[in-house]
């Protein structure tokens, strides 16, 4: 059996995601489609719209044929570290033969040109983004500009979309843990990820999330399957609870507790810190915190981070332990064939209490902030979200 893997979110799951899962599926010449998605909280720092079980039964109804949990330890992390994260779990299952994921430019070789430079960074490229860096630019601003004067412009303009960033990401994953696995570029169809305007069949996540907040049910209904919708009406967290545990632990955490945590540097701590006195409101706060180098994402990850006391530690712990695969859900006709491959995984999977034995002691301290993730999760929903089951989805 031959597996292709997707790293996703599914915040919500939507049509522009049902047609990647489709393309995958026809393109990879691979049995099985395989999700590694991020849990309760999303790489933009956030508490997921719908909790991780829900949005798991979404793809698997959508095509995918089983999900597994990428950690909060990495759903919470800068693209590369979220990227290497997926990639590591994919790289444990023995089938993985193809990544796949949706950008602007579908070009494989182009990936990989990209990819060989910006791993073989030497000491030449780093002094130049040094230099950029100092100029108060962001990582991807300054990483841009350098490639641009090392002479490597086709690298600089296929890294300027945020899709194709993050595919870039994926392709040095895949090189730095010698994986054999292929890239699968697919080139996206409707709205970019971040357009705030609703559209009639394929609109980004961000615009749909805005939507069922303003009640545009009709709207809503256009872009993502039924059975979509049909939660995002009845379950949906718009994450104001989350928003003041946040601000909350802004206050009360010292600027020397923040500077533990991954991306929290070069002062970043202090100003989070003095910021938060003044601004209670957790929008006003990101707002106030976010500059030309401190770009909102981050200013939101280093939030979520310090209320589930994630360290830069653990994060650099994680990269280097063995882990577990968490299966959240499975296409109940293809879980015994699946169920098989995962056990000859190089990570345990972990199904039940008794099977946290096996785990490393990283890997027990990286499982312990997913169930935190989930208990703060149930606590901003004002129900408990933290089941522990894999589900078997007929379709």
């Amino acid at each position: 059996m031959k597996i292709c893997g997707i790293i996703c979110e599914y915040n919500p799951l939507h049509n522009g995601h049902s047609y990647l899962i489709e393309k995958a599926k026809a393109e990879s010449g691979c049995d099985a489609v395989v999700c590694v998605m991020s849990g309760n909280f999303t790489q933009r720092g956030e508490a997921a719209v719908l909790d991780k079980y829900t949005r798991a039964g979404h793809a698997i109804l959508a095509g995918a044929d089983a999900v597994i949990e990428l950690p909060t330890v990495f759903a919470l992390a800068p693209a590369e570290i979220f990227a290497k994260g997926g990639v590591r779990l994919l790289n444990a299952i023995p089938e993985f033969n193809t990544l796949a994921f949706g950008c602007e430019t579908a070009d494989r070789e182009r990936f990989l040109a990209a990819a060989t430079i910006t791993t073989e960074e030497n000491r030449g490229f780093k002094r130049i983004l040094r230099f950029h860096l100092k100029e108060g630019k962001s990582y991807t601003r300054a990483r841009t500009d350098t490639l641009l004067d090392t002479g490597a412009a086709d690298a600089a303009a296929l890294l300027q979309p945020p899709n194709n960033i993050l595919g870039d990401e994926y392709q040095k994953a895949l090189l730095a843990c010698g994986s054999l696995a292929q890239i699968l570029p697919i080139k996206r169809t409707g709205a970019d990820y971040a357009d705030e305007e609703l559209y009639k069949n394929f609109s980004s996540a961000t615009a749909i999330r805005n939507a069922v907040l303003e009640g545009k049910e009709r709207a809503v209904r256009k872009n993502v399957p039924d059975f979509v919708a049909d939660d995002l009406f009845s379950s949906a967290t718009d994450g104001t609870v989350f928003k003041k545990i946040a601000v909350y632990c802004a206050l009360s955490k010292s600027a020397e507790q923040f500077a533990r945590i991954l991306d929290c540097s070069e002062g970043l701590e202090n100003r989070i810190k003095a910021l938060a006195k003044d601004n209670p409101d957790y929008d006003a706060l990101v707002e106030k915190t976010t500059t030309k180098r401190y770009i909102s994402s981050r200013i939101r990850r280093i939030l979520a981070a310090a209320a589930l006391d994630i360290s830069e530690d653990l994060v650099r712990k994680a990269l280097r332990a063995p882990l577990y695969l968490k299966l959240l859900a499975v296409n109940n006709d293809r879980a015994d064939e699946l169920l098989s491959s995962f056990g000859r995984a190089a990570f345990p999977m972990v199904a039940r209490k008794g099977d946290l034995s096996a785990l490393s002691a990283t890997a027990k301290e990286v499982y312990e902030k997913d169930v935190l993730a989930a208990d703060l999760y149930g606590l901003v929903c004002g129900r408990a979200a933290n089941r522990s089951q894999t589900m078997f989805i007929r379709k």
